[in-house]
This record gives C-alpha cells, sequence and structure tokens, in this order.
C-alpha cells in the first residue's frame, strides 16, 4: 500500500465521518409531527387540553400524551416583567412565573455594529426555549407554571454598585398560603438562583414537590454540513454526562432518581441547566409533547410547611455560553456540555494549549497558528520518517513504472517483483503509514475544539477574517488550502494505477469546495499544517534525492 493511496483513505475516512452526522441528523429517526388537532369545540390554543406538560405530583409514571385531544403549543401570556442586567435582557412572564426570554448582551447576534444580542430563550411557539418551575400538590390551587403570580413593577435593573438583583413574584391562594417565587441575577454570573418562600397562614401543614424543567423545539435551523448537538443531558455521579436526545424523549419517557446531579438543554456554543443541591435527591424526567415540544426536568422531595410557619427551597439555573472554566466552578461535569466526544481525553488538553497560548497572543487565530506549529513539531520525528519513507519511494517511482510496463496485468509478478526491489534497496513501503495514522486522532480532537469552543464565535483573526467560526466569505483560505494540497501530491510519489491517479488530482479540488463552507478557524489550522508539511518534506525530499545522486 502506498502513502497517497492511505492519504486518499484517511481524507475519505474523514469526508465519510462529516457526511454521516449530517445524514443522521437530516434523515435518521426524528419525531413524528404531531396529530392535527380539530380546532371544532376544542380550547382556546393558548389553553391545553390538560395539564400534560406538568410532572406527576407523587412518584407515579408519567401518563402518555394523547396527541389527538391535547391542544399545545402556544404558551399562555400574562403580564411581561423585563429585568437588565449587565449580562441578560431577561422577560419573566407573570403566567407561571417562567423565564420565558434571556438575550445575552456579551454576545451578539452578528458581527454588525448595530446587532440584537444573541437571544437564547424565547417562547416563540415555532421557536421555543424556556425555563419553568413550581410547586405541586396534587390537589386544590397549585404555584405551578400555569398559575398566575403578581408583580409589583414590570421592570428591574440591577444598578450601578448593585451585586444582586431580586425579582419577586407572588402567588396567593384562598386558604392563606402565600409563595414567593424570587429570581436573584447577580453581577457578572450567568447562574441565576430561583427560591420559593412559603407562607402557610391556613392552618394547616402543607407539603408541596417543588420541580424545575426546561421546555424546548428543535432548532428551526441548524448547519447541514458540521453538525453539533442540540438537545437534553442528564448528569449523575454514577452515569456521569448523558445525552438524551429528541428522538430518546419521542421513544419514552424518562424516569430516573439521581442525588447531585443536574439536568439541561443545549445547542451550538449556549446551554440552560438546572442545578439542584449537591444533596438532593430528586426523580429526573423527560417528555415529548405535541408541536415537537421536549420537556427534561426534575421533581423534588415534599417541602414541609407546617401550620403558621415558613419554608424554602431552592434551586440554580445556569443559562449562558459554554465557558468551560465558568461551568467548572458551577457544578461538578457541566463543563462536559462543551461535547469532543469520544476524543475528549486529547482535546482537553489541546484546549489547554490553545487557551494559554491565547492568553500570551491575545489573538485566536494567531493562536491557533502557533497551536499547530506546536502540535506539528512534536510529531517532527514521526513526519521525518514518513516524509523519507516517501522520498525513498518517489526516487523509485520510475523504475517501478518500468515493471509495470513489463508486467503488464500480471498483478502477482507485479507485486513479487516490487516486493523483491523495495527489499533490495532496504525500503518498507509502509514506512510512510504509522506516522500519519498515530497524528489522525490529534487531528480530529483538534478539529472538535475549534468546532465546540465557544472563544472562536465571532473571534477575529486579520483583514477580513473577522468570525472564525463563520466561513471565509471570499474563499481565500478554502483556494490557499487546495494550493497547498496540490503541491503535496506533486512532492508525495505517484500512483501508478492511472485511475488512483486521476483522483488524487481531483481530491484538491474537491477538499477545496467542501473546505470552502467550513469554518475559517479550521480552514486556517489545515494551511498552516499544510504549509508546514510542505516545507519539512521539500527539505527531506531533496536531502534524499541529493545522497543518491
Amino acid at each position: 500500500m502506498d502513502n497517497p493511496r492511505l492519504l486518499l483513505t484517511i481524507a475519505l475516512a474523514f469526508l465519510v465521518m462529516l457526511i454521516w452526522q449530517t445524514w443522521m441528523q437530516d434523515y435518521g429517526p426524528q419525531p413524528e409531527p404531531a396529530a392535527p388537532v380539530s380546532t371544532e369545540g376544542a380550547p382556546d390554543a393558548t389553553t391545553p387540553a390538560y395539564d400534560e406538560d406538568l410532572p406527576p405530583a407523587a412518584a407515579d409514571p408519567l401518563p402518555e400524551v394523547d396527541r389527538e385531544d391535547t391542544a399545545g403549543g402556544t404558551l399562555p401570556v400574562g403580564q411581561r416583567i423585563e429585568v437588565v442586567t449587565d449580562l441578560f435582557h431577561a422577560v419573566i412572564d407573570s403566567h407561571g412565573g417562567d423565564l420565558r426570554q434571556v438575550d445575552l448582551l456579551q454576545y451578539p447576534e452578528t458581527m454588525d455594529d448595530d446587532s440584537e444580542p444573541f437571544r437564547l430563550l424565547e417562547d416563540d411557539a415555532t421557536q421555543m426555549f424556556v425555563v419553568q418551575s413550581g410547586l405541586r400538590t396534587g390537589s386544590g390551587a397549585e404555584p405551578t407554571h400555569r398559575a398566575m403570580f403578581s408583580v409589583d413593577q414590570s421592570r428591574f435593573t440591577l444598578d450601578a454598585g448593585q451585586e444582586v438583583l431580586e425579582v419577586p413574584l407572588r402567588w396567593r391562594d384562598e386558604s392563606g398560603i402565600e409563595v414567593t417565587k424570587i429570581y436573584r441575577f447577580t453581577r457578572g454570573s450567568y447562574v441565576v438562583e430561583v427560591e420559593f418562600q412559603i407562607d402557610n397562614n391556613s392552618g394547616n401543614e402543607w407539603s408541596p414537590r417543588p420541580y424545575w424543567q426546561l421546555q424546548r423545539t428543535p432548532l428551526a435551523e441548524t448547519s447541514r454540513l458540521l453538525y453539533t448537538y442540540t438537545g437534553g443531558v442528564l448528569y449523575s455521579p454514577e452515569e456521569k454526562y448523558e445525552k438524551i436526545d429528541f428522538g430518546d424523549m419521542e421513544d419514552e419517557n424518562l424516569s430516573r432518581t439521581v442525588e447531585g446531579g443536574w439536568a439541561a438543554m443545549l445547542q451550538h456554543y449556549f446551554l440552560a441547566a438546572w442545578i439542584p443541591g449537591p444533596d438532593q435527591t430528586l426523580r429526573y424526567y423527560t417528555r415529548a409533547l405535541p408541536g415537537e415540544r421536549y420537556v427534561i426536568g426534575m421533581i423534588g422531595a415534599p417541602v414541609q410547611a407546617p401550620a403558621d410557619s415558613t419554608a424554602s427551597t431552592r434551586a440554580r439555573l445556569f443559562v449562558g455560553p459554554k465557558l468551560q472554566h465558568v461551568m467548572e466552578e458551577v457544578a461538578p461535569g457541566l463543563e462536559l456540555t462543551v461535547d469532543y466526544g469520544k476524543l475528549t481525553v486529547l482535546a482537553k488538553p489541546i484546549y489547554w494549549l490553545l487557551e494559554h497560548i491565547h492568553s500570551l497572543v491575545g489573538n485566536w487565530g494567531w493562536s491557533i497558528v502557533f497551536l499547530t506549529m506546536l502540535i506539528k513539531l512534536a510529531f517532527f520525528k514521526l513526519s521525518e520518517t514518513s516524509y523519507k519513507s516517501m522520498a525513498n519511494m518517489r526516487k523509485l517511482a520510475p523504475r517501478l513504472q518500468a515493471l509495470k510496463e513489463r508486467f503488464g496485468d500480471d498483478k502477482q509478478k507485479l507485486n513479487q517483483a516490487m516486493m523483491d526491489m523495495y527489499k533490495k534497496e532496504k525500503i518498507n513501503p509502509l514506512g510512510g503509514c504509522l506516522p500519519v495514522l498515530v497524528q489522525i486522532p490529534v487531528f480530529i480532537a483538534l478539529y472538535w475544539v475549534l468546532l465546540e469552543s465557544v472563544e472562536m464565535r465571532q473571534a477575529p483573526f486579520i483583514l477580513w477574517l473577522d468570525d472564525l467560526s463563520s466561513a471565509d466569505p471570499y474563499f481565500v483560505l478554502p483556494l490557499i488550502m487546495g494550493v497547498t494540497m496540490f503541491i503535496q501530491q506533486k512532492l508525495n510519489p505517484a500512483p501508478l494505477d492511472p485511475i488512483q491517479a486521476k483522483v488524487m488530482m481531483v481530491l484538491p479540488v474537491v477538499f477545496t469546495v467542501f473546505f470552502a463552507f467550513f469554518p475559517a478557524g479550521l480552514v486556517l489550522y489545515w494551511v498552516v499544517n499544510n504549509s508546514l508539511s510542505i516545507a519539512q518534506q521539500y527539505v527531506i525530499t531533496r536531502r534524499v534525492e541529493q545522497q543518491t545522486s
């Protein structure tokens, strides 16, 4: 097996991996569309037929949703409460006290100067992602996300010098039970504390169960070329990080008791996660609802509120970007939402090194350049072995071609003659394979680091490259990458098979078109890596040729 064939195999395997991910996303098992709901005699679309998105008040399994009889999709709307902090522009709705909208002020939607901030949470029926919580008793009036809360003002602002902003919403029933649902926003933090304070003036003990959940629809627009995970995640000390995608939620309702875990909904670069106390034991659940809505959440043990007393319960909510160092301090395993897949053991050190380089140079583009150089330096000896083998094979190319013309279609005699020549010249035709194979996991790990790191989002490099997470708008980097691939092929020994030789000639064009849609940061890595490879291979090839001349 000659080295060009190995490189072709590696390139095609990489393409197949990306195509397979895209295929599974677009054409794999998908949730069945919700059955059409008859509007004749049905309730208003803003009022579901029953509480299909509420967890049961007791430790019973979630009942199945009757898709024929459920009118879901649009969330009820009450008074809108605007909250502005240094990081958030948020909207809370008095109907349920849901966190219905969150704009991340530090992350603009686009690179335009007048761009709106990126909206992570929203309650539009076609693109829903909301945070819900409440208290369940199973009977009578309940302060769930279906109840109506009251609020004293419609706008709350974190003022200069103020560290914590509290947003209280109140609920009261006829028996004298009063519940205050408080959102606490902290300056400089993407963690929001949500607390329920109970004043029981009913004369009887009241023991509601708190629940915390996230409800969303799939993203309306996703990349058809570069797949990143969107869906639910459950973390537990026993099972660690588990993806629970929308298909899993369609297949069955999750019901699991976990102590010290958390649940989240992810998308590229951002997430929302409910994080209860580390010593709390809760039952985690998922639900697939009509209208392609999906729920992941948890319900806790009853909160004991004796007559004429007070009680409280709380949980933390993380809403924001996937900043690894920030998430490491929030909860165990939360940083795993930056999903590097099977190669996390390699990807995390690569990210660590990339981050430290950035602390010195202050530019993510140059950080990628220097990181690529360091990786190339680490594999210098392995690459040298590979390039020496290719140089020796290139030197034998005319003689191998003569053997092919001599033996024609007699493959057995041709292969035997080639092996005799390799033995006589002391050349191992597989000598260039192992060094390349050893480097493949590192290259793929770096691919995931550059794809998953939110730091790459809208990160500028030089000149026209103002966003390393987007494709090069003028296709300059992909064209340079294609040229470097073509030069590398000229330095490699030409394949004996004419069909294979034609395929190798077309490969730079195919990769140029393919990489035209890749994020500029990934293409930058390939350009630098190829350029360094060309320089190293050229020097070694000249050295081998001079030794034999």
